[in-house]
């Protein structure tokens, strides 16, 4: 037992106390509610950092598309309110929600306003970056709607560049869910 226990502390050690799998990490839904990654184990993610008063807003349409055309095939889209990126995500969570409603019919899973850069840096989008950099190997994210693909593993396949729509992506789903 006391050999089992150190293997374990020295993983959290090595780890920085950081989740070692991307199941591991707690978030917030939409509602409040808290739940682990672990929810979305065996499914394909597209996970992305979202506003609702940004230049790629409109995008909501094509992940609910996504959404609606893969998510019984094993494609969770998970939608995470970001307001860093000049304000573009003031509202409320509740407001939110009624907005992706109302707007974009959106019905895949959105999560409470997080950060995705700095010293608050929500640790889902730690473990993003950490295993998948942007453009010229930078890990920050420039924008709103910057998308991350996780295959059925856990593993991030790919990030995508916030002017990337949803539609650019769906070959990449397509082969992750087959």
């Amino acid at each position: 037992m006391r050999i089992l226990w150190m293997m374990v502390l020295s993983v959290y050690l090595l780890f920085g106390g950081n989740a070692v799998s991307i199941y591991d990490i707690k978030v917030k839904d939409i509602d409040g509610k808290e739940l682990t990654m672990a929810k979305y184990k065996n499914r394909v993610m597209l996970i992305v950092n979202v506003a609702s008063n940004c230049g790629f807003t409109k995008q909501y349409s094509g992940l609910e598309k996504l959404h609606k055309d893969y998510s019984q095939k094993g494609l969770s889209v998970l939608g995470f309110p970001c307001n860093q990126f000049l304000g573009q995500e003031p509202n409320t969570e509740e407001e939110i929600k009624s907005f992706c409603s109302v707007k974009f019919g959106v019905e895949f899973d959105m999560f409470s306003k997080i950060d995705v850069n700095g010293d608050n840096t929500h640790p889902l989008f730690k473990y993003l970056k950490e295993h998948s950099s942007g453009f010229m190997g930078i890990d920050s994210i420039k924008w709103n709607f910057t998308k991350f693909l996780v295959d059925k593993n856990g593993k991030v396949i790919n990030r995508y560049a916030p002017s990337t729509t949803p539609k650019e992506i769906e070959k990449d789903i397509i082969k992750l869910l087959n």
